[in-house]
């Protein structure tokens, strides 16, 4: 089967900084007269040193699957797609498409500011090559998912960015393109209609489309794609199944994640009730350095000041696995019937992950803190514990090799027996 989308070699290069060669305007020249001396006093880059934004990118996409693509912000992800879209040109290689194609890169990518949306909707069904009948068909779907029937006759320079890439959604996935394109669209639109748009893509996927996804949400990646391909530099980091690929990428790139977590607590911002001071993690009473045993309790240790007499002041853990997924939220006083006041003074809370809970993979503990429907007093994701588990417990010990299905191996009672009244027996024939 033809692929969908073929990659080979894909580079990009860009000139970084200095006077841009060629002719000139008097205006420009003026410019850039005006901006040599300062260009000297900064160190800007001279003239004609230049970067890769992509270097020998290669892949395929089959048609009907549906592939997304993560990395950090200027990895080269958004170059990727500007080139597939036809955009910009390659510097070297080549992108082969196969069927028409349908980009939604950036809020109002496509729009013309001065024409009213339905005036958008047509224009962009005529660069996508579909006849004034063939709009008209999905014009009214396109409507109603976008949810701007009361503006779609307005100049869309009047549309709030939320209407801008509702609208530009709709008409991006209700024409019909064999081969969708969408770069962190979801992250202006609000909840509901970030999940509205999960829906549509599987929609679209399940009618053999081809999508193309870029987002820094993860959730909404591994819901849509079954596959990912992770972009690092410029190059194809990983390309692979999306759960072991988005694993890798969380657990390889966040710099706080191998910061030493005592400079992390002394950098953290003030709080006026609140001051962590330190936190441990041990097996045993044994620090934990590389894994822990999955047949062992694992015990958190969080030493903090408070700064001020405070009701509602709750200290918490957040047990996350390498998908970004919140697998156990898990707060000090959770036992408690009632608010509490703590007054200031040291404090140590201590919670026990008990053995045989954690299956063998990767982990992350979040250390949190904030005052009862009032703020936070860490930030959400600043004090972070990785943890890998291996696997020493007494789940499946019998099929020791086989693959773990989950990540929790929490101890279910089960009970088997041989129920003889239902035994059918043969009746021999006369």
């Amino acid at each position: 089967m033809m692929p969908a989308i073929k990659v080979e070699n894909l580079s990009k290069e860009y000139a970084v900084g200095g006077a841009r060669k060629g002719s000139r305007t008097v205006r420009e020249a003026v410019a850039e007269g005006l901006k040599s001396p300062f260009r000297r006093l900064i160190g800007e880059p001279p003239a004609g040193e230049r970067f890769f934004a992509l270097r020998d990118v290669s892949f395929e996409v089959a048609p009907g699957e549906a592939v997304g693509i993560i990395g950090r912000n200027g990895a080269g992800k958004s170059t990727l797609l500007k080139i597939l879209s036809r955009i910009t040109e390659p510097t070297a290689g080549r992108a082969e498409l196969s069927g028409r194609i349908s980009s939604l890169l950036e809020v109002g990518t496509g729009f013309h500011p001065e024409l009213t949306g339905r005036e958008n909707v047509f224009l962009n069904g005529a660069l996508l090559g579909m006849s004034k009948a063939a709009i008209r068909r999905n014009f009214d779907d396109i409507v109603a998912f976008s949810e701007v029937e009361k503006f779609i006759d307005t100049p869309v320079k009047r549309y709030s960015s939320g209407m801008y890439v509702r609208l530009a959604f709709a008409v991006a996935a209700n024409l019909d393109p064999e081969i969708l394109v969408l770069d962190e669209v979801l992250a202006v639109g609000d909840a509901q209609f970030q999940k509205k748009c999960l829906g549509k893509m599987e929609e679209v996927r399940k009618k053999g489309r081809t999508i193309l996804f870029v987002s820094h949400n993860m959730q909404s990646v591994r819901f849509t794609c079954g596959r990912v391909i992770w972009v690092d530099g410029g190059t194809v980091a990983h390309d692979g199944d999306a759960a072991d690929t988005i694993g890798r990428y969380l657990r390889s790139g966040d710099p706080s994640a191998g910061a030493d977590l005592g400079e992390v607590i002394r950098t953290l911002p003030p709080d006026p009730a609140f001051r962590l001071e330190g936190v441990s993690l041990t097996q045993e009473g044994r620090p934990v350095r590389q894994a822990v045993e999955s047949a062992k309790p694992v015990e958190i240790e969080i030493r903090y000041r408070v700064l001020q007499g405070t009701t509602g002041l709750r200290v918490f853990i957040d047990l996350c696995d390498d998908q970004d997924t919140l697998l156990v939220q898990s707060f000090h006083d959770e036992r408690s019937d009632r608010i509490s006041t703590m007054e200031p003074g040291l404090y140590v809370s201590r919670a026990v992950i008990p053995a045989n809970l954690l299956g063998p993979a990767f982990y992350e503990i979040r250390v949190r803190a904030g005052i009862f429907n009032l703020r936070s007093c860490l930030p959400p994701r600043a004090v972070r514990l990785p943890v890998k588990v291996e696997n020493t417990g007494r789940a499946s010990r019998a099929y020791f090799n086989d693959t773990f299905r989950a990540k929790l191996t929490a101890e279910i009672d089960w009970d088997t027996v041989r129920d003889t009244t239902s035994v059918v027996r043969e009746t021999p024939c006369p």
